[in-house]
């Protein structure tokens, strides 16, 4: 496989015509979704990489999507843009590693939670471009909520390539990297508080008497029907549940035990520990 373009050009076909290669750097869940969601958008597959260090997930990787899966130092020596798609506590010990394949120009992205963009650029070649990315696991099914950050060195054209690039998968936002804990914290944790709620309804239907698939099939109805008329309807979502709510009705006695239970106050306590733990991970 022949590099593509370098430099301005990694972030677009640029004056050849050609599609930049990328290496996606760790291909768990995350990165499979990643992966996918490149090739679901035209990547053209022989210039799609997936770098795994186990040898039975790239074999994996490989009879699924036909990418090839070389070392990360193979895949990075060929790469104009490199997606860092590992865990957090693995990231020092891989840009240590592929630092001396880096070739100049080269435009890294990283999908690491708390890692800030200096962290990266303190372990890479002076001058390497770095773009920060929380995202989140909706990406599975192309309903991620991404937001990007730029470092120090890399420019609004790289920015905007990234953005395009988490577009087929979901929505994008651009935020300043001191906001990025917060994003972690609404966002990229935010499936995981849904989900919650969603177990604990169900189980509500449970307790009350209904089959545990009816009350699935009605909860999640329920979730998306109510995500769907936030998303198109514009509405503060106050409006939206103060319509719902009659007064001397059912949903207002169940509001008020959940004012009672400190269940907005829980929330918010746990969008705060989130976001803390988020900053002792760029510390770790």
């Amino acid at each position: 496989m022949s590099a593509g373009p370098v430099g301005a050009d990694a972030v677009g076909a640029g004056s050849t015509g050609v599609a930049p290669v990328i290496a996606l750097l760790g291909v768990g869940k995350l990165g499979e979704a990643l992966l996918s969601g490149l090739l679901r958008a035209g990547q053209p597959v022989d210039r799609l990489l997936g770098a795994e260090r186990h040898p039975e997930r790239a074999a994996e990787i490989a009879a699924r999507y036909g990418v090839a899966t070389p070392d990360p130092v193979d895949a990075v020596a060929l790469a104009d843009v490199v997606l860092l798609a590992v865990k957090p506590q693995d990231m020092r010990g891989l840009l240590t590693e592929i630092a001396p394949a880096l070739r100049p120009g080269t435009l890294v992205v990283s999908v690491a939670a708390g890692i800030p963009t200096r962290v990266i650029e303190r372990e890479l070649a002076a001058g390497t471009a770095v773009v920060r990315v929380m995202t989140n696991t909706p990406v599975f099914v192309d309903q991620a909520m991404s937001a990007v950050s730029a470092g120090s060195h890399a420019n609004s054209d790289q920015l905007a390539y990234v953005e395009e690039l988490l577009g087929h998968v979901g929505k994008v936002v651009r935020v300043p990297e001191s906001q990025q804990d917060a994003v972690t914290a609404l966002s990229g944790s935010g499936p995981a508080y849904f989900f919650f709620l969603v177990e604990a309804m169900i189980d509500g239907g449970i307790l009350l008497g209904l089959p545990r698939a009816v009350a699935h099939a009605l909860i999640v109805q329920t979730l998306v029907g109510s995500a769907a008329m936030l998303a198109q309807s514009g509405e503060h979502p106050v409006l939206l549940r103060e319509a719902v709510t009659s007064p001397g009705g059912t949903t207002i006695a169940a509001i008020r035990t959940m004012e009672d239970h400190g269940v907005r106050a829980a929330m918010l306590s746990a969008i705060e520990a989130a976001r803390d733990r988020s900053r002792e991970l760029a510390g770790d």
